[in-house]
């Protein structure tokens, strides 16, 4: 099996390296080698690797700068999967595209299920919509997995912030009425590899049929209980940390370019019936973590 990683330097594609080696050979591009606002180049580039199975872990993922940059955002994460798509159905390839809780407006007060009409209320959220239905307009093998508040031990993201400023402040306030689930890079990654050889195996049976999932850690938090955790852990762990306190805020007090969803809970219940794929809670992948890959 011959897979292309497209986004292999983000959080999702570093783990994708490792977690779909036993898969097959894989070709991995970053945004120095393959420019997703130039959609000729990505068709050139996929026709030339011709790949099997197409992993997209690449997208604009800056919230805050996308309300001033909506076009990039919405060439990045809108335009360029559409093209992808386009692609992977003259080579009969299979697609793998990761999608966000972003996509939702956060006024459900349970978690959000795939029957769930998305209505997103900023710019990053719209592009990323826009993403899932351009592929989705293709008839194209496809898997689309939305996901939610990712981290990992590389790149930027909430936990590798919380473990800076905890080394140099006495004191943190943290959003504590946004409700959602950090979820794992690695988990994301090794689930994705679980999810191909299953699709693969459907494919030989003549079973597959494509859908979008929700793929997150089980549970759920706030920015400051997830904060409140990484502490903790943290010191268990035997991390010299500066904090005392960390003060829990609203939105309101927090203001940012971007409004955020006040829910991002999302049901897992459909991935795990099509793919018997069971998440582990949110605190027990966040122990592993830095467990695992260590404190920096």
């Amino acid at each position: 099996m011959k897979i292309l990683i497209i986004g292999c330097n983000g959080q999702v594609g570093w783990e994708l390296q490792r977690a779909l080696m036993p898969l097959g050979t894989r070709i991995v591009l970053n945004s120095s080698n393959l420019n997703l606002v130039n959609p000729d180049a990505i068709r050139k580039t996929i026709q030339d690797i011709k790949p099997n199975v197409i992993v997209n872990a690449a997208a604009y993922t800056a919230v805050d700068k996308a309300e001033s940059e909506p076009e990039l955002a919405m060439q990045i994460n809108g335009v360029a999967p559409g093209v992808m798509a386009e692609e992977a159905k003259l080579i009969k390839a299979l697609l793998i595209h990761y999608s966000t809780d972003y996509v939702f407006d956060g006024t459900k007060s349970s978690a959000y299920n795939e029957e769930d009409a998305p209505n997103p209320i900023n710019s990053y959220g719209r592009s990323k919509l826009a993403g899932e239905q351009a592929i989705q307009a293709v008839d194209v093998n496809y898997v689309i997995l939305r996901t939610s508040w990712v981290y990992s031990q590389r790149g930027s993201n909430f936990l590798l912030t919380m473990l800076r400023l905890m080394q140099e402040k006495e004191t943190l306030r943290v959003i504590d009425d946004q409700i959602g689930c950090p979820t794992w890079a690695r988990l994301i990654a090794e689930s994705t590899a679980q999810i191909i050889t299953k699709v693969g195996y459907e494919q030989k049976y003549g079973e597959f049929e494509s859908g979008l999932y929700h793929l997150s850690s089980a549970g759920e938090t706030s920015w400051y209980g997830f904060a409140v955790k990484i502490a903790e852990l943290a010191e268990e762990l035997g991390k010299s940390l500066r904090i005392c306190d960390i003060v829990p805020i609203t939105t309101k007090e927090y203001p940012t370019p971007a409004v955020r969803p006040m829910n991002s809970r999302l049901s897992t219940v459909a991935l795990t019936e099509r793919f018997s794929l069971k998440m582990p809670s949110w605190d027990e992948a966040l122990s592993l973590c830095l467990c695992l890959d260590g404190l920096k």
